[in-house]
């Protein structure tokens, strides 16, 4: 099986039993360096994203509420969008994987966020509700639909990263 539900089951395969005896086939760095504009009117951060395809920049803008102008997407919402496209794409090739060839998948996540510990009012998390929302349509049992959704809450890498304690370090460089 070389590709369903557009992804590349080949290479799944392929990787998965190479990374059964060389566990550095399914590692990566990411790196991202990016710079705060100080331009008023525009917005506030830039950054180049460099992937295997190319390169892209992107901006972004704090809302009005927390000091932007609100004039591109918020950091969060680059936070969002990355949770959603990764639990989706990890629900389609876990489909893909388990051969269900899927007819529709769409998605939608919504946040309740309080920003108060932002502004040092509290320690309440940022983060206080998340829900992802599959919409699936496959010729598949609704058990086996909810067998790769289950699959896919285990295996997301942006939910372990929202969910489980990650190893973060801040370093400060002046000049």
């Amino acid at each position: 099986m070389a590709s369903l539900n557009n992804v590349n089951v080949g290479v799944l395969e392929q990787i998965a039993k190479e990374a059964g005896t060389d566990k550095s086939k399914v590692k990566r760095q990411q790196k991202i360096e990016g710079e705060w504009l100080l331009t008023e009117g525009g917005p506030q951060f830039r950054a180049e994203v460099g992937f295997e395809g190319g390169k892209v920049v992107l901006e972004s803008d704090q809302p009005k509420t927390l000091g932007g102008g609100g004039s591109r997407p918020g950091p969060l919402h680059y936070c969002f969008y990355g949770l959603l496209a990764c639990y989706t794409a990890t629900y389609a090739a876990m489909a893909a994987q388990m051969g269900i060839k899927l007819k529709k998948l769409t998605s939608r996540v919504e946040g309740d966020l309080n920003f108060s510990r932002v502004f040092g009012l509290s320690q309440d998390a940022v983060m206080e509700q998340v829900i992802i929302t599959l919409q699936v349509e496959a010729d598949a049992p609704r058990a086996k639909l909810e067998e790769i959704e289950k699959l896919a809450a285990e295996r997301c890498p942006a939910v372990f990263a929202l969910t489980e304690k990650v190893k973060l370090s801040t370093k400060l460089q002046i000049g």
